[in-house]
């Protein structure tokens, strides 16, 4: 998967704004490439995990289709916990077409950057993608 380099540091910034809570959104675009993030509220205002508001989920599906795109990845932050899925995320993760991606905050403090990782999951199982930034 592609994410343009804008909306990479879109995301990372979002991570930080909304830290020590999680912050969580869409990414959209077509044939792999993510070309927009559709930030939401996480209803649950939680430390370790988010959920969305329905009725701000419908819309924001309903205008990316909209605008041709489709929705490839769930994105989500981890402030205080490693860029890999909870258990939590496995459990929830109910579409095996889109990838899942974790802004992890937690190595800030160690190498002074944060660790972004994306990951397919499909019946329990946990995969790596790649995730290259253009």
């Amino acid at each position: 998967m592609n994410i343009k380099k804008e909306i990479y540091t879109q995301i990372v910034r979002e991570a930080r704004e909304h830290n020590p809570l999680e912050c969580c959104g869409y990414l959209a675009g077509n044939n792999g490439a993510i070309t927009k993030a559709y930030p939401m509220n996480n209803i649950d205002e939680s430390r370790i995990h988010y959920s969305f508001d329905p009725q701000e989920q419908f819309k924001t599906v309903k205008e990316i289709r909209n605008k041709g795109l489709k929705v490839l990845a769930v994105y989500h932050s981890h402030p205080e916990t490693p860029a890999r899925p909870s258990e939590e995320d496995i459990r929830l993760a109910y579409d095996p077409e889109v990838s899942y991606v974790i802004i992890s905050l937690c190595e800030e403090k160690g190498r002074g950057r944060e660790d972004v990782k994306s990951f397919k999951i499909r019946k329990g199982q946990v995969e790596p993608e790649e995730l290259t930034i253009q």
